[in-house]
């Protein structure tokens, strides 16, 4: 009889191994053959899968699609997922088509995916060793709104202090001016301190103020 063995096959191919059998049985001086019969073994490879490298994205952008390979024609790959709120399922199978991130809270939102390859030769099935890759999607920042202001030229303005409600870590903010002559230059960030107004003429003038909230490089929507 043939005793149990371990399996090797360091290809990436399946190795088979066809066998001939043939009976005997000897008596006295005598040995007669039957007729042999046939068998194989087949070994199928250990299928793997590249380690996807890790994404960041924003809120409402596209993650782009994450396609699977290996070292084995062939192979089939399963994956699942920890954070359904980003807008990917929990699992399926075969590579991950593009789809918009979503992440309606205030912290970044980490999905880890977990994907398994596996070979399938015959009624046998292999399966791999996982590899695993997460998805960040970071969340919008936000800027409360401001309330219009008017002074007499000369004047000394309040000074404007940005915040956000919303509560996105890191928020940063950089606004623009659409008119420097109220004595307010152009483009700036963070809070405007205070300035002293101005005006040439003998009209009132007025400048719209732009902010644009940033956070982990996204943007959020401005505020005039």
């Amino acid at each position: 009889n043939i005793a149990a063995f371990n399996t090797v096959n360091s290809g990436n191919t399946v190795q088979t191994g066809n066998f001939s059998v043939t009976p005997k049985y000897s008596n006295l001086q005598h040995e007669c053959s039957g007729n042999p019969v046939t068998f194989s073994i087949s070994v199928i490879p250990t299928p793997t899968v590249v380690d996807p490298a890790n994404l960041v994205v924003c809120n409402n952008a596209a993650v782009p699609a994450v396609n699977f390979t290996g070292a084995v024609t062939g192979t089939t790959y399963t994956w699942t997922n920890t954070a359904t709120s980003i807008n990917l399922a929990a699992n399926s199978t075969g590579n991950i088509a593009s789809f918009n991130a979503t992440n309606t809270t205030a912290v970044p939102v980490v999905a880890v995916v977990q994907v398994t390859p596996s070979y399938t030769h015959g009624p046998t099935t292999c399966t791999g060793t996982n590899e695993s890759f997460t998805i960040t999607v970071n969340p919008t920042p936000t800027v409360d709104a401001q309330a219009p202001a008017a002074y007499c030229v000369g004047s000394p303005s309040n000074p404007v202090l940005f915040s956000s409600s919303f509560g996105v870590a890191g928020t940063s903010f950089a606004w623009t001016n659409s008119n420097a002559a109220i004595g307010l230059a152009a483009t700036g960030n963070g809070n405007i301190a205070s300035f002293t107004t101005t005006n040439a003429t003998n009209q009132s003038i007025s400048g719209n103020i732009v902010v644009t909230p940033s956070a982990n490089g996204c943007s959020g929507n401005s505020s005039n």
